[in-house]
């Protein structure tokens, strides 16, 4: 398999799972900015979308998006337990959190990375994000990780948009449960690995 990924980007989160998964794979770099490969590759010939993270499978078979390939990766393991079982009840849940990180925290960045935004704009946009982070924040109050007692896929994605908050301007340190949270993810190995192997650690 080959992840394609950007340093820091919402890649970092099927980075951390291929780790977690113990799922041999190549990591290859795509620029975010340039578009562009190592070896000068368009990006835009791999994934047409133009952007990170894609999952490459053995079989030349391609998959985007960040919460698609997250479980499809804790299917390939299913002694691991990165993922409850499909049409589970808790498989749901689990498809909850990662829709809701995607659509209500991760894509709420997006007006803070955007060149030009004027300033009022980011201010809305800071104050939203706010407001999911204390509603997660309110989860995390009850277990240690979104899913209960033990990491799973959502876990990864929410780590990876709690990291942009330093670069954007959105203070996350009064959610003490959040910042337990983010100190537990940084104790796992998988989770040191993959920012190693980004030049994040």
């Amino acid at each position: 398999m080959k992840l394609y990924y950007s340093p820091g980007a919402c890649s970092l989160s099927p980075h951390i799972v291929l780790k977690e998964a113990g799922l041999p794979f190549e990591a290859v770099l795509a620029s975010t900015k340039t578009h562009k490969l190592a070896d000068g590759t368009d990006y835009y010939t791999v994934n047409p979308k133009g952007y990170v993270p894609l999952l490459e499978l053995d079989n030349g078979e391609r998959l985007s998006e960040g919460p698609a390939i997250v479980q499809y990766i804790a299917d390939q393991v299913p002694d691991k337990k990165l993922a409850p079982p499909a049409g589970t009840m808790a498989r749901y849940r689990l498809m909850e959190w990662l829709n809701f990180i995607s659509t209500e925290v991760h894509k709420a960045f997006s007006p803070l990375f955007t060149p030009g935004m004027p300033e009022e704009g980011k201010t809305l946009a800071r104050q939203r994000l706010m407001g999911r982070f204390a509603y997660i924040d309110a989860q995390l109050a009850k277990t240690p990780y979104l899913m209960g007692e033990h990491f799973s896929v959502p876990d990864a994605y929410l780590y990876t948009t709690t990291r942009w908050g330093a670069y954007v301007g959105v203070d996350l340190s009064g959610f003490a449960h959040l910042q337990a949270f983010i100190a537990r993810m940084r104790e796992r190995p998988a989770v040191q690995a993959a920012l190693q192997a980004e030049g994040l650690s």
